[in-house]
């Protein structure tokens, strides 16, 4: 079942139930083993995989404190959720299938450096840039001294973006295109499902930033339209900078 459809075990996992290496008993009889109703588990896979995608909602549709509340909501949430659970299966699957498959190893380190920068770059968003953007919105007169303060900011997270990307790249050339081998055990399966999820919701999550919530809440104050801050955003991007703190963590890829 999880060969099928890997997103699944997702569902194992907050049963309790084995889809590793007892992943090929029958469904019933481990949910006689667990104490769990077959048909209500059933029912729970089958409304997973029905399930609609909230992550494609139109941002141009929404004001600017609905649009941070969805990126949180919807982006944020889920690195919340799932970043523990792909630590797990990135460390567990390289110490047992490492040998066998050496990129396993360095999918398992791209992972612990991605995963501490993210983290440290979601916090700064809903605890410093996100409340700005919305008291910005919500303020009436002059918005200059707002814009000119967000612009800077937003230019260190556009690069930080552009660092997630590069990882999310790794990943993809890593694991052939989050191909898994024929040989490969269902959590093996699971964790290159979660990191190709990781990408998709990645990049919707940096376009809603970078195309629609970064350049409108500039323009609030600019007198601008948003594709106008957008290129004055690609600019400094451009600019050279001093190099960024430890969290910039794709000093690994330099020399690739």
């Amino acid at each position: 079942m999880v060969r099928a459809v890997p997103a699944r075990s997702r569902i194992f996992e907050n049963l309790g139930i084995d889809y590793c290496c007892g992943g090929k008993k029958p469904l019933a009889e481990v949910c006689r083993a667990k104490g769990l109703d077959p048909a209500t588990v059933v029912a729970m896979l089958t409304a997973l995989d029905g399930v609609s995608d909230a992550s494609s909602a139109n941002p141009d549709a929404m004001g600017l404190a609905e649009l941070c509340d969805h990126i949180e909501q919807v982006h944020h949430d889920y690195l919340r959720e799932e970043l523990p659970r792909l630590d797990f299966m990135t460390r567990k699957v390289a110490a047992v299938h490492g040998d066998h498959e050496t990129r396993l190893h360095e999918i398992r380190q791209v992972f612990e450096s991605f995963n501490v920068a993210i983290t440290a770059h979601t916090e700064e968003e809903e605890s410093v840039v996100f409340p700005k953007i919305r008291q910005l919105e919500a303020a009436d007169g002059d918005k200059a001294a707002g814009v000119a303060e967000l612009k800077t900011v937003f230019a260190k997270l556009e690069s930080e973006h552009d660092n997630a990307g590069a990882a999310l790249e790794r990943f993809k050339g890593l694991t052939d295109g989050y191909t898994p081998p024929d040989w490969a055990c269902n959590t093996f399966r699971a964790m290159y499902d979660a990191l190709a999820n990781l990408e998709r919701n990645m990049h919707q999550h940096v376009h809603k930033e970078n195309n629609v919530l970064f350049p409108r809440a500039l323009a609030l104050g600019a007198g601008t339209a948003p594709d106008t801050v957008r290129n004055d955003l690609n600019a400094m991007k451009d600019e050279p900078a001093e190099p960024s703190s430890p969290a910039c963590y794709l000093h690994e890829f330099q020399d690739r």
